[in-house]
């Protein structure tokens, strides 16, 4: 194993960037470009431990290069890759999808290696036509072909799309045992480890990882698994795009997967969200709204209308209770297809549907207005304010796009949620009722998005370190913000005195809103909102995270605290019935 820095760390605010290369099967090497300290990604969700982008040699008679790097890797990669191979040696470019950070090298490869043959989905050559202005060989395949590199590397493909981009495919050696799955089953996670040695310590970033990128693809990932199934020999590595590759848990983290995606799909509502890929921050906007959606528990199905095809998106959007339409470029190679696409969504849509629309801030985006008219007049109802997007997104914008899918997933849900309560047992009911708890608010902040949520369900869960346990509802806009390693202020509230403050913060925020305007805050050490009025509060880290059905447990240790008030009670909360707050 070799790794190789860029240039000497020089101090702790240097962005480092690395190569490590490593031999992990016969025949088979890895490249990984090592991201140390990058801290955010993709749909702007924060990383605690940066990430790796993962590429692969496989040497038969015929030699295959699977995925390439991130643009900023390009010296790095290439004198790593040039060192293990003469470029005019390899045979075959296998692009697992054409999203930058894998294939953002691809036509620098090419120069190197003009007699290498594209592999790819039908999907990914017509990308590629587009970012490789010069002329290339290519292969088409799709799932079920292969590709034999001889010396028993008889590569099968499996068609994956919207995992989690619509032109994916997975690669399978059954010399090898090897599955090459690009984004899926992959993490965040930036470490010397090549594998998943430390299960405790990765697992909280591959489920971080599932629940922004692959949750909102879940049926995908149901589709995508059961074509792996159907492959002849089992699967002993994971090969995956980001993070350590999955060698010692292989079984267990790839059906965790499919137990995530199962529990996703469970319910009887589904919203459809369409987008433009590589079109402006279409991706991204649909990406964020999408994954607010499904912590509403709301399945979502994404369409790229750049290659869906039209009988497909009149069934998606006649089986969809909710609709999520980016708007398409106005003058484009594609604006006859996509102006199709979208007069199929409008005809095909029935007024008990709700609706929500967004701007992709592509530079030339088809105006919202007249087609919002249009989709208000058909009798769909609105679900949220059309996202208007006037610069380039930030922090606050993705939030903003996270909150408005909650909301939609919410007004789908309202219906089912009330009858739940209404039929539970009624003794069990008030039983359950019976449990009081204190009253608090959560407050926190990271960069420019903040967040608070009133708390009831918090107890003392251990004396050293001191640290509690909150429960959370998977649809809070707070709950991204509690991921672990973050930090947030626990207000507690006292007897008699927190009326207003309630008031405040029980109130319904439309997406995006401040949630501190016209409340006395002062600023934790942490980054955090102390509230003035608050009987105490304590600065905390989120340690670990449980899942508990539709709550997540979340267990904190406390760095610092203070009381206002010695003589103050906590505010205690008592309630009649045990099936909601």
């Amino acid at each position: 194993m070799v790794a190789t820095p860029l240039k000497p760390e020089k101090n702790q605010t240097e962005k480092r960037l690395t190569i490590q290369t490593e031999q992990i099967n016969e025949d088979t090497t890895t490249i990984r470009s090592l991201d140390w300290d990058r801290d955010r990604f993709d749909i702007e969700f924060g990383l605690q431990n940066g990430t790796t982008y993962n590429s692969y040699i496989i040497r038969g008679e015929k030699i295959a290069l699977v995925d390439t790097s991130h643009a900023k890797f390009r010296q790095l990669y290439l004198d790593a890759l040039t060192g293990e191979i003469d470029p005019t040696t390899i045979d075959y470019i296998i692009v697992s999808h054409t999203e930058p950070d894998h294939s953002g090298l691809i036509a620098d490869v090419l120069k190197l290696a003009p007699q290498a043959v594209i592999v790819g989905a039908k999907v990914a050559i017509k990308f590629l036509k587009d970012l490789v202005h010069d002329p290339f060989e290519f292969i088409q395949v799709k799932s079920g072909d292969r590709l034999d590199l001889g010396k028993g590397h008889d590569l099968e493909f499996v068609s994956a799309p919207n995992l989690h981009w619509p032109d994916t495919i997975f690669t399978y050696d059954p010399k090898t045992l090897t599955l090459f799955t690009c984004d899926a089953f992959g993490l965040h996670y930036c470490s010397a480890a090549t594998y998943d040695d430390d299960l405790k310590a990765i697992t909280p970033d591959y489920r971080f990882y599932y629940e922004c990128l692959m949750a909102p693809n879940a049926r995908s990932v149901l589709s995508a698994m059961k074509r792996i199934d159907k492959l002849d020999s089992e699967i002993t590595l994971v090969a995956n795009g980001h993070g350590p590759l999955l060698k010692h848990n292989t079984k267990e983290l790839m059906e965790w997967y499919r137990e995530w995606s199962e529990a996703q799909t469970k319910g009887d509502k589904t919203a459809a969200v369409f987008y433009v890929s590589d079109y402006g921050y279409s991706d991204r906007i649909s990406q964020a709204i999408a994954k607010g959606i499904t912590k509403a528990g709301v399945a979502v199905e994404m369409v790229d209308l750049k290659v869906a095809d039209p009988q497909d998106v009149h069934e998606i959007v006649g089986r969809a209770a909710g609709l999520v339409i980016g708007m398409p470029p106005l003058d484009s190679a594609y604006n006859d297809e996509l102006s199709k696409a979208v007069g199929t969504i409008l005809a095909a849509s029935k007024d008990k549907q709700v609706f929500g629309m967004f701007e992709s801030y592509g530079g030339n985006d088809e105006p919202i207005d007249p087609l919002l008219m249009k989709f208000r007049d058909t009798g769909l109802t609105t679900a949220f304010d059309s996202i208007r997007v006037k610069t380039e997104p930030d922090e606050a914008l993705y939030q903003l796009c996270e909150e408005s899918g909650t909301d939609l997933g919410q007004l789908l849900t309202q219906k089912e949620k009330l009858k739940a309560r209404k039929s539970l047992d009624s003794d069990l009911d008030k039983a359950m009722g019976r449990i009081s708890g204190g009253l608090y608010i959560l407050t926190a902040q990271k960069g420019d998005v903040k967040g608070a949520m009133v708390a009831s369900w918090v107890t003392q869960a251990s004396f050293e370190p001191p640290g509690f346990t909150v429960a959370v509802a998977k649809d809070r806009a707070i709950e991204s913000l509690m991921q672990v390693g973050d930090r947030f202020v626990l207000n507690i509230l006292e007897e008699g005195k927190y009326q207003g403050l309630m008031k405040h913060f029980l109130k319904r925020f439309p997406p995006g809103a401040d949630r501190f305007e016209g409340v006395n805050v002062q600023m934790a050490k942490n980054g955090s909102p102390i509230l003035g009025e608050a009987l105490a509060y304590l600065e905390c880290e989120v340690m670990s995270r449980m899942e508990a059905s539709d709550h997540w447990i979340v267990y904190s240790k406390v760095e610092t605290g203070r009381v206002s008030n010695q003589e103050g009670l906590t505010a205690v909360h008592h309630r009649k019935v045990g099936n909601y707050y």
